[in-house]
């Protein structure tokens, strides 16, 4: 039934790829807008309002195609354009609002792959199965809460739909009344749980309970820990951040007596690293880094954010943190949570520590020239404020202490330490930075931004700066700093003065990029001299089957699954045919079977003037793009390669594995390596490559290509170059490039088709009267020049349709079966 409604809001959204905002509740109607969204094969953008913080801060920049609003019968859908005004990476599926130190919100670019592997991940370790019933005691637009949906879904589980607080019986009674299993909760919720004595009621239904969102206290996660042994339920502490689709870690429930001040072990298929970092000189100590498919594509800050591919591969968490002989990971820091007092440093993250151990409930913010505590409860501020000025050996006048009747907090359950400085300025007189000198980053900002206060863990990007005053910034900072790293607007001050006089401006690019503009530059020069070695071209082909994998992650229905695949195949069908075309029509040397991409079955394979066949790959990319988009359009197929991506992957590379290793079937033996059937291994080897999100899923893929690939050309060299670029592709998920060479290696491989379909007619007239060198240089110039033509004229296009206003439609009413759908 729920898959039923979800069709039904699917085709109310409309077709193409769109950007959808969705606000609403925990309810039915919001959570089939989402799936609608996802199956659809639009990008979602979760919001708790839509004339909220986050989406009036963003909405200007990132304009949503579609706004959905409203619960029940009251649904509409507010269709802003006409198909979508975005350019929208293939790859992209969640947007879903952050906040870094600064308080200031931006958008986190969650793809298929990480929402599939995330859920897969928490689903594993939880041991969920499709008996559970969790209990959404956490909002949709949280990706805490969002995840806990998905893992369920995932498995076929059930979810108890309800905005009500755990403060609220009616929580409680739809927990006890549908057999709720499970729940999860932020360390607020904990404090709320203490109150209403949670420890004393009886939910025998009940299998395990979750926390993270936050730091819980050691004790009480001990406590929780005894209390679920008691009542035969689990507590399961987890880590995680937006940036990561939803968690890192989670420490085992049998661990939670001995390390209750840890995160625990990574989930299944991230791992961490300890980074040291300057400003912590303690053994062992260092920030976490996490690596793992569920690691984000970047973030988005501008609507042309949302045509990125990935810009990370992994996660500087920014906690400070080891590894403990045991195997589990502790937090003991924040990197940003640092301020420096009369030449003092502060660790706001101990201070709080300090005070929690004195039985005081703190949160700790700040300037470098006044810490903000914010106390609750009956604590004395005064007293507070002494007990901490003689403990870190600070001047009283520079700790401001104040008293709420509850700590500030963000929508998402944090504490909300922007408003707790801002508040602790506004105590202490207005108190402001002092005026800053000329070379200094913050001095910076404030002029250009016209900011009055700019804290050491503000950023150039959470201080609301834009592209008008990017320039401007950015060549004041080149005077302060002597040059501007890649990536500034999202450091803090902190981390850019402490960069002056550092060289170094490197990228990261993604191998798959890197590999693509190597192996068409290596398909040309093999091409035009005799002694460059091929293999760029069966390269490409693995690199085709990667992206290929990509492309299929989104759960559109059949229709537009189709109308999606076969628009990927014009993408290549139609450009080549049109340019092969002329080539018979005005000079011959091709078939018309060549025109239509299928000379390889239907004519010779002698196509040139140079009798060699000149463009069986891209022949076979589209016969293999047809061949496998047919497959996937049979549903139980599709959801087999949902359930078991990895495995399936495998099972179409050992069916291909056959014509790779047997005789020829169709054809001549001579040009085997050309044909679709025969190579079709290649292509799959780069899809498994992009589903190996384990290390031992790497290595098999590694294994495999290192068994597959000599011998089938009787090449070493042009053997060696392929698998090379392979294990590149499995093991190596981004190159760091000095500037400006991301955006020259970026170019080329955009434009990677256009020069393998030109080169064959450019570089034989230039290699007559220039040097080979220039004629090559020209030739790859060729072709990116007739891919800027053409990208400028489709742009062009697509700017010609005039917008329309928008249209605002109500969604049908749901079936009459709310009943078996409660709650």
């Amino acid at each position: 039934e729920l898959a039923e409604r979800v069709d039904a809001r699917a085709t109310a959204l409309g077709d193409g790829r769109r950007l959808v905002m969705i606000s609403g509740a925990n309810d039915l109607e919001t959570l089939v807008s989402y799936l609608a969204a996802l199956r659809g094969g639009h990008v979602a953008w979760l919001v708790p309002d839509a004339g909220g913080p986050c989406a009036a801060s963003l909405m200007a920049a990132v304009e949503p195609d579609v706004v959905v609003t409203g619960t029940g019968p009251g649904v509409s859908i507010e269709e802003r354009h006409d198909g979508s005004r975005h350019d929208l990476h293939p790859d992209l599926a969640l947007l879903m609002c952050t906040s870094g130190s600064t308080g200031a919100p931006r958008l986190v670019r969650l793809s298929h792959g990480n929402l599939q592997a995330n859920a897969e991940s928490i689903a594993r370790y939880l041991e969920i199965t499709d008996a559970e019933r969790a209990v959404t005691s956490l909002p949709l637009h949280y990706c805490y809460g969002l995840s806990v949906v998905h893992s369920h879904l995932l498995r076929g589980a059930g979810l108890l739909l309800t905005d009500r607080s755990v403060t609220d019986e009616g929580f409680w009674s739809l927990l006890r009344e549908h057999g709720g299993t499970s729940f999860a909760g932020v360390p607020h919720t904990f404090d709320l749980l203490d109150r209403v004595g949670f420890a004393d009621m009886q939910l025998p239904s009940l299998r395990y309970v979750t926390q993270a969102g936050g730091r819980l206290a050691p004790d009480s996660v001990r406590r929780y820990a005894r209390l679920g042994e008691r009542r035969g339920w689990r507590f399961v502490v987890m880590y995680g951040q937006t940036e990561a689709t939803a968690r890192m870690a989670y420490l085992p429930p049998d661990m939670a007596a001995e390390h209750p001040g840890a995160i625990g072990v990574p989930i299944p298929g991230g791992e961490f690293d300890v980074r040291p970092v300057p400003e912590c000189d303690a053994p062992g100590i260092g920030e976490l880094v996490y690596r793992g498919p569920n690691v984000m594509l970047g973030y988005a800050e501008t609507a042309g954010d949302l045509a990125l591919g990935r810009v990370v591969d992994e996660l500087a968490t920014g906690d400070l943190g080891r590894r403990l002989p045991s195997g589990v990971f502790e937090v003991v820091g924040r990197r940003s949570r640092f301020l420096k007092l009369y030449g003092l440093r502060v660790d706001l993250q101990q201070v709080e520590r300090i005070l929690e151990r004195r039985g005081v409930r703190a949160a700790c913010a700040g300037t470098d020239e006044r810490m903000a505590v914010a106390v609750t409860g009956g604590d004395d501020p005064a007293a507070v404020a002494r007990l901490l000025a003689r403990r870190l050996r600070l001047p009283p006048a520079s700790i401001d202490v104040r008293h709420y009747d509850e700590i500030p907090l963000l929508p998402n359950g944090k504490p909300d330490y922007r408003a707790i400085t801002r508040a602790g300025a506004a105590e202490g007189g207005g108190d402001a930075p002092d005026a800053a000198r000329p070379e200094s980053v913050a001095a910076v900002f404030r002029e250009v931004l016209d900011r009055p206060e700019v804290g050491d863990d503000d950023t150039f990007a959470g201080l609301g700066g834009d592209s008008l005053s990017y320039v401007e910034a950015s060549l004041a900072l080149e005077e302060v700093l002597g040059h501007l790293p890649v990536g500034w607007p999202e450091m803090t001050v902190r981390e850019l003065a402490a960069l002056q006089g550092r060289r170094g401006r490197t990228s990261p690019v993604e191998t798959n990029v890197v590999l693509r503009a190597g192996a068409i530059a290596l398909v040309v020069a093999s091409h035009m001299t005799a002694f460059w070695p091929a293999g760029g071209a069966h390269l490409l082909l693995a690199i085709a089957g990667f992206n290929f994998a990509r492309f299929q992650v989104a759960a559109a229905g059949l229709p537009r699954r189709l109308a999606r695949s076969l628009a990927t195949v014009a993408r290549i069908a139609v450009p080549a045919s049109v340019w092969i075309g002329a080539q018979v029509l005005l000079f011959g040397g091709y078939s018309v079977g060549a025109a239509l991409l299928v000379n390889n079955y239907t004519g010779s394979p002698e196509l040139g003037r140079d009798g060699r066949w000149h463009y069986w790959f891209l022949e076979a990319v589209v016969q293999i793009l047809l061949v496998l988009a047919a497959v996937l359009t049979i549903p139980a197929v599709r959801r087999i390669e949902r359930r078991r991506p990895f495995a399936f992957a495998l099972a179409l590379l050992a069916v291909s594995l056959v014509p790779r290793f047997g005789p020829a079937v169709v054809g001549d033996d001579a040009n085997r390596i050309f044909r679709p059937h025969t190579v079709l291994w290649l292509f799959l080897l780069g899809w498994a490559a992009h589903r190996a999100t384990t290390v031992a899923q790497r290595a098999t893929v590694s294994v495999l290509a290192a068994a597959c690939v000599p011998g089938f050309f009787g090449d070493p060299v042009r053997e060696a170059i392929i698998v090379a670029g392979l294990l590149c592709l499995v093991w190596v998920p981004a190159v760091r490039l000095p500037r400006p060479l991301p955006r020259v290696v970026g170019t080329v491989a955009a434009a990677s088709m256009y020069v393998y379909l030109t080169h064959w007619q450019v570089f034989p007239p230039l290699t007559d009267v220039l040097p080979v060198p220039v004629a090559y240089v020209a030739t790859l110039l060729a072709g990116i020049a007739v891919w800027a033509a053409v990208e400028r004229g489709t742009a062009r296009a697509r700017r010609g349709w005039a917008r329309r206003p928008a249209r605002v439609r109500p969604v049908p009413a749901p079936p009459s079966r709310d009943a078996a759908m409660r709650p």
